[in-house]
């Protein structure tokens, strides 16, 4: 098989706005790993990204033919077996969705792709194409990469005398891991714990679960199932069912439910987000396709915060709230449940968080955890800061 290309559905990218402002389709983390990272356990080799113009720099294209794939679809044994059979003159297809193609060197746009014979998958593959389906599809993705993970392979042991464990067959454990004075419960769902993580004492986590590398759970947190912690992030208060995709912290009490939370993302004490409407109607969540808000159908919905955005202390969240990148909120009440890129301010109102003073906030955000910003991000953001103009309706 060629090398794989992961690119982005124009009918589906906007619909997983604000994160896909900053990032491919396929470099969204669901489960334990991002969809690219559940191709490579899949093909044993790096994919690489065809993207947007502004942020192809950022996420390469290798040299080569390759066999281009849906970066919504997460691989599957099923899917994977058909990939195998596709030949180059043919065009994968679920419904009018094109699923893969192998595609030259030189094609930029898949535009040769319908001359192809059109071959249809006879099965429902799995696929992200609504935001709040990450985290709805969280807990089953941590199973599926759980057993990617972990298959013949030993766990680390839990050393602790104070830690109490159930089902112990369910916990994967990674070099380095501390775990003090906790109390692990898989027995609804694996839990995934990374490398150089520590999971403070008193701590309370249900599965399914997962800990990135790196990251830390703060002391009495209370983490319940179908969440993941993405790497190099810190967590406490409640969390449940939630994705943080990594260097993000949510370091002290507070709650937060059904949510999907970005890069480089900081949640201030105490903040909360509602996840469930007073009169248990279905959660309406912004839609940028639609400019306007659309009908989840879900019950529970909390928030939905793209990255460097951050927020003060004692921060309240309404139920179906989107967060765009590099937000400022703050101040008491609740803000609008649709808060544009670079909003500066809370309910009282918002002013735009001028660029320049983003990137000084975004530098020293980054530098803590040893990361430098950039030319090419700090190019990348600017366009978002550019094109997420016409949202922010306090600068016309």
């Amino acid at each position: 098989m060629e090398n794989i290309l992961l690119f982005d559905d124009p009918s589906i990218r906007g619909a997983l706005l604000p994160f896909t402002f900053t990032r491919p389709i396929a470099d969204i983390r669901v489960g334990i790993l991002k969809i690219s990272e559940k191709w490579a356990q899949f093909s044993g080799s790096t994919p690489s990204f065809l993207t947007q113009d502004y942020l192809q720099d950022l996420f390469p294209r290798q040299a080569g033919a390759h066999l281009a794939v849906n970066g919504a679809f997460i691989p599957t044994p099923e899917l994977w077996a058909e990939l195998g059979k596709l030949s180059d003159g043919q065009a994968l297809y679920f419904g009018k969705t094109l699923v893969a193609s192998y595609i030259g060197e030189t094609e930029k746009n898949l535009g040769l792709v319908s001359k192809k014979q059109a071959v249809q998958l006879d099965f429902e593959p799995v696929m992200i194409q609504k935001s709040w389906e990450i985290f709805q599809f969280n807990g089953r993705e941590i199973r599926r990469d759980f057993e990617l993970l972990t298959k013949e392979r030993k766990s680390q042991a839990i050393t602790d005398p104070h830690t109490k464990v159930y089902s112990p067959e369910n916990i994967f454990i990674e070099e380095g891991a501390v775990i003090r004075a906790s109390i692990l419960n898989a027995e609804g769902g694996p839990i995934y714990i990374g490398k150089n993580t520590e999971i403070q004492e008193g701590s309370l986590i249900r599965g399914p679960f997962a800990l990135c590398e790196g990251s830390t759970v703060n002391m009495g947190a209370k983490l319940r199932g179908d969440t993941t912690i993405g790497p190099h992030s810190k967590v406490g208060g409640e969390v449940s069912n939630s994705v943080i995709f990594g260097y993000s912290n949510k370091g002290h009490e507070g709650f937060l439910g059904n949510s999907v939370i970005g890069e480089w993302c900081n949640l201030g004490a105490d903040t909360n987000t509602s996840n469930l409407k007073n009169n248990y109607a279905p959660v309406k969540l912004w839609d940028y396709i639609r400019g306007g808000f659309t009908n989840t159908g879900l019950q529970f919905c909390g928030l939905m915060m793209g990255d460097h955005s951050k927020c003060g202390i004692n921060t309240m969240f309404n139920t179906g709230t989107v967060v765009g990148v590099g937000a400022n909120i703050f101040g008491d009440g609740f803000p609008r449940n649709f808060i544009p890129s670079f909003a500066w301010g809370g309910a009282a109102g918002f002013s735009t968080f001028q660029f320049p003073k983003f990137l000084q906030t975004a530098q020293a955000v980054m530098r803590r955890r040893k990361v430098e910003l950039g030319e090419k991000d700090q190019e990348m953001l600017q366009k978002v800061f550019d094109f997420s103009k016409n949202y922010r309706i306090w600068e016309k």
